[in-house]
């Protein structure tokens, strides 16, 4: 029998959604493809990307709170975050990409 992702410490019904969405039904299925996979799919399936929900997701996953990430740990945590949202962003043309620099069209 599977455990709902919400069963998760830090995770309530907006994540459970959120990964159902994503194509994440359970709570095993979560801590077996792990934080960066997860939310990589979050990504592409529409979430938009946020920090604290990131680590949130990383803290649950290891039984921690998340408000338990600090200092250089926490460093790192934006790192992996940060490459996460990069690497889901599509591939921009050369003019796309400097109107989005200098605020012409929405930011992605």
């Amino acid at each position: 029998m599977s455990s709902p992702v919400s069963s998760i410490r830090n995770l309530g019904p907006a994540m459970e959604e959120a990964c159902a969405r994503a194509g994440i039904t359970s709570a095993e299925e979560l801590r077996e493809i792990g934080a960066d996979v997860a939310y990589g799919r979050l990504i592409a399936a529409g979430v938009q990307p946020h920090f604290i929900g990131y680590y949130a997701l990383v803290m649950g996953l290891q039984g921690r709170p998340w408000n338990d990430c600090k200092g250089k740990e926490k460093d790192d945590l934006r790192q992996r975050f940060d490459a996460l949202k990069a690497a889901s962003r599509p591939e921009q043309s050369g003019i796309e990409r400097i109107l989005n620099e200098i605020g012409v069209v929405a930011r992605r």
